[in-house]
């Protein structure tokens, strides 16, 4: 019988989980190790210069929520004094505008994060869990055909600076598929602060390097004053499951359990369509990206999901980068962990071989103008990793990447295996749809059954097709124990995950 399950974004991320749980390492510790291994095989996703989310299911059954999202800084410099410059991304089927530069860059988390639940949930020594990453950066690993495809897409960033350029290619053109990313000085990074904690990232070389950058508006205070948030999880009942999700600032749990109300059981894609077009037309009326925690609170009253519940009935059929590891283990205990770095600001901190962030530069995350961000403030985020319990002792952990999808992806993988009770592979396979806009645009993966592909484009008549299923849809990396102590584990193929069992 199984022992643990993985699910993640790379199988370097995932053999690095599994190393710590056969140290005997916690949960915690597993993905902590995952994560820091994605910062090599997964560059462009995972950075200690992001940010991120960790939901953990400890052993009594509690639920806990770690928010080390990235913050604003304290200052804003003069529009002229800003490094600060766009590029667009080619997703194939669509493109996305992103701002680069030093001025893009936000208050980082992920160290901070990573040594905070360490502290609380960690069962083995720091430096242990850092030693498949250390090992993977200095001895070089195989840049796999998925990573490529994201560096292919995200190309106008990291060919954006000599220094992106030559620690992500050879100084003339960016890695492809199979070629040998090393990279000595996060190595370097990673090993000094195992030992030294996230201070060395917070006040020592690292910061130097980050506040060396010219045209940014971070300073030695925002960098030295940041810290991880521990916040009671979003609960919402569906069926007989409980689903434990990221609560505000955060906008993507809450976006999910609304979405949940809204989606009846045996919904067609059309069905499923409306209630996203109508979830994303509440979200502007509660004034959600502006007013987050206010905002969710109003979105999640009881009587407003009848009130689009209602207008969903009336309507005739006539609309960044980021990774997740999940992992459960043999006592039930479950950790799941996202974590982004945006697109990447196109930048190298000098001598820490580290791209920082582009959160300030992410539209997904900033409303309205660009430099219209509160000053030393959590930004939000649709990042969600989740936790669902049955009352038979069952668990499943899950999240996604992908920017404004992941809140869709999640829901509907959600709604799979607790209504109609799927299997995770089949719930994780299933094509999906994706809804963005008051005056919505429709994506859907073109792989419905005629009926429900009829019915959508009767809804929908513009929606996109996607031909192939894409990333862009998100990649749900999921984990799940039954009550009979069986396992199940998916890496999304649309996101190349990879999964271990043992």
């Amino acid at each position: 019988m199984a022992k643990f399950a993985i699910a993640a974004g790379d199988q370097i991320t995932a053999d690095a989980a599994a190393h710590t749980l056969r140290a005997g390492g916690s949960v915690v510790d597993a993905v902590i190790a995952g994560a820091l291994a994605a910062c090599v095989a997964e560059p462009v996703l995972a950075s200690l210069l992001g940010g991120g989310f960790l939901m953990v299911r400890d052993a009594d059954g509690r639920a806990h929520l770690l928010d080390f999202f990235v913050q604003t800084p304290k200052r804003k410099l003069p529009p002229s004094e800003m490094d600060f410059r766009g590029v667009m991304a080619d997703f194939g089927e669509t493109k996305q505008e992103f701002q680069i530069g030093a001025a893009s860059i936000a208050a980082p988390g992920v160290a901070v994060g990573l040594a905070e639940a360490h502290a609380r949930f960690g069962r083995i020594p720091f430096p242990e869990l850092t030693a498949p990453a250390v090992k993977a950066a200095k001895d070089g690993t195989q840049l796999s055909a998925y990573q490529a495809s994201v560096l292919e897409i995200v190309r106008p960033i990291f060919k954006s600076t000599p220094e992106a350029l030559a620690t992500f290619g050879d100084g003339e053109k960016l890695l492809g598929s199979g070629d040998l990313y090393r990279n000595e000085a996060l190595a370097d990074v990673i090993e000094t602060y195992a030992h030294e904690g996230p201070r060395f990232m917070q006040e020592g070389e690292v910061a130097s390097a980050l506040l060396y950058l010219d045209g940014g508006h971070l300073t030695v205070a925002d960098l030295k004053g940041f810290t991880a948030k521990w916040r009671a999880p979003l609960v919402e009942s569906r069926g007989k499951a409980r689903l434990h999700l990221n609560p505000a600032p955060s906008l993507g749990g809450t976006l999910i359990a609304f979405a949940l109300r809204l989606i009846e059981m045996g919904a067609t894609p059309a069905d499923i369509a409306r209630a996203f077009a109508a979830a994303s037309r509440a979200r502007l009326a509660v004034d959600l990206n502006r007013q987050p925690e206010a905002g969710s609170a109003r979105l999640l009253a009881p009587d407003l999901a009848e009130v689009y519940r209602k207008e969903i009935a009336g309507q005739k059929a006539a609309t960044q980068g980021t990774t997740h590891i999940s992992v459960i283990d043999g006592q039930g205990c479950g950790a799941a962990i996202t974590l982004s770095n945006g697109a990447g600001s196109g930048l190298i901190a000098p001598g820490t071989g580290l791209m920082p962030n582009n959160m300030l530069g992410e539209e997904d995350l900033i409303p309205g103008d660009w430099h219209e961000w509160a000053p030393d403030t959590r930004l939000s985020s649709m990042m969600a990793p989740t936790a669902i319990k049955w009352p038979d002792g069952g668990l499943a952990m899950l999240g996604s990447g992908g920017s404004n999808r992941i809140r869709t992806a999640i829901a509907q993988v959600a709604a799979r295996i607790i209504d109609d009770e799927e299997r995770l592979e089949d719930a994780v396979a299933a094509p999906r749809v994706h809804v963005e806009g008051a005056d919505p645009k429709v994506d859907f993966e073109d792989r419905l059954p005629e009926g429900d592909r009829a019915a959508l484009l009767a809804a929908y008549p513009e929606a996109q097709a996607w031909a192939a299923d894409s990333m862009f849809f998100g990649g749900v990396h999921a984990v799940r124990r039954d009550a009979g102590a069986g396992f199940e584990a998916v890496g999304d193929a649309r996101r190349s995950g990879a999964v271990l069992l043992d």
